[in-house]
């Protein structure tokens, strides 16, 4: 992608910046940058996908999920990302998308890959009730794991949210019955969190999203998982041994030495129906049980708090070092360009003019925003999903 990228700037549409430098990260959609909205002045995340190389188109595909499930509501859903654009230009795709913080799997290295069970139980909560969501606008996501968990930012820095909808797909028809079972699929999603079913190619239901939810939260609590590091010369023969490892595994062994919840938790799930609709409500007892037990406290605080914290003060430290030419908004630069004059020039005259300037800017500037709350309406248009499975091999 960078070779056809070849600028160190690239200015999508009319209202988007994107900085090649700014790359937070890659996948098999193609790759993720940290970029700018001109229009609202606000940092934004942008995927990027090659047409050339993916005549699936996926990065298209999700941009509809995300819109779907936005729903062009009042009231964006709590833990899904805000969708701004997707543009389609030059052989690439990009989807503009509200810029998120680290992932729970990036968060879980920070933190020695060890997580309290406080924090386990209040990840598992939200984790859940995203779930639950996605299900409710008849979806399955298929690739449940800690990499497509991310944390907000700032003032949301303690709100999960689930990501990447490319492999989701609908669980009910047009008329609202639910799809027929069938098997002799292959693998969807990433083995390592995937479903026995899911290995076993049976289409994957809501049983299958919660199956990979209860792995990721043994993974959290002891590190790892059994079927982990295993060795094999190809891709099936892993798979193969994968399978048979999660099938050796007991649900008693998996929850060796965590609270009996954790038992009681995978084995409802494991008894679950193709078409059956889960007990979310169940479950979430499960976890408020081991949460009462602990005397924890419902403060929103996780062990990786305090570096997230650590991690925007610096970034705001970094971003009062900008230079001005620098791609920033005229109404930054306007704001910024008075402050260095004056301490240039220390003189009582200049220190008028620039009240005076500044008062102009700052009705200026109320304008401006005014302007921007007016052109900042959600798109009521509903996005059309599509049911076509789609592969994300991953260990």
């Amino acid at each position: 992608m960078n070779q056809i990228l070849s600028k160190d700037e690239i200015t999508i549409g009319t209202h988007y910046i994107l900085q090649l430098k700014n790359k937070l990260g890659s996948g098999s959609f193609g790759e993720i940058y940290k970029a700018k909205n001109k229009k609202l002045n606000i940092d934004i995340a942008i995927k990027c996908e090659s047409i050339n190389n993916n005549h699936h188109q996926r990065l298209k595909y999700e941009a509809g999920v995300l819109k779907y499930l936005l729903g062009g509501g009042y009231q964006k859903p709590l833990g899904i990302p805000m969708l701004y654009d997707f543009i389609s230009m030059k052989n690439y795709n990009y989807m503009m998308m509200e810029l998120l913080g680290l992932s729970l799997e990036d968060l879980f290295d920070l933190c020695q890959r060890k997580f309290s069970l406080k924090t386990i139980l209040s990840l598992a909560d939200q984790m859940l009730c995203r779930i639950e969501f996605l299900h409710s606008r008849h979806l399955v996501h298929r690739d449940i794991k800690p990499d497509n968990f991310l944390m907000g930012l700032y003032k949301n820095k303690s709100i999960v949210y689930i990501c990447d909808f490319g492999l989701c797909k609908k669980f009910r028809d047009q008329n609202g019955k639910h799809i027929p079972y069938k098997d002799g699929k292959s693998l969807t999603g990433t083995a390592r969190y995937a479903s026995i079913n899911s290995h076993l190619g049976i289409e994957q239901s809501r049983r299958d999203d919660l199956e990979s939810l209860a792995y990721s939260l043994i993974y959290f609590s002891r590190g790892s998982l059994p079927w982990m590091g295993i060795k094999a010369k190809n891709k099936a023969e892993k798979y193969d041994k994968i399978l048979k490892e999660k099938i050796k595994s007991t649900i008693s062994s998996l929850c060796e030495k965590l609270p009996n919840e954790f038992v009681d938790f995978l084995h409802y799930i494991k008894e679950l129906q193709f078409e059956d609709r889960p007990n979310y409500q169940y479950l979430k007892i499960l976890l408020g049980k081991m949460y009462d037990k602990n005397n924890f406290e419902y403060d929103m605080v996780f062990d990786f708090t305090d570096i997230l914290i650590k991690k925007e003060n610096i970034e705001k430290e970094q971003e009062k070092e900008i230079n001005p030419n620098e791609c920033i908004s005229t109404k930054k630069r306007e704001k910024i360009k008075p402050e260095i004059t004056e301490e240039k020039k220390d003189n009582n005259k200049k220190k008028e003019e620039k009240k005076e300037e500044k008062k102009g800017e700052e009705k200026e500037n109320d304008e401006i925003n005014k302007e921007k709350n007016n052109n900042d309406n959600k798109n009521n248009e509903k996005g059309n999903s599509n049911n076509k499975d789609k592969n994300n091999e991953q260990n």
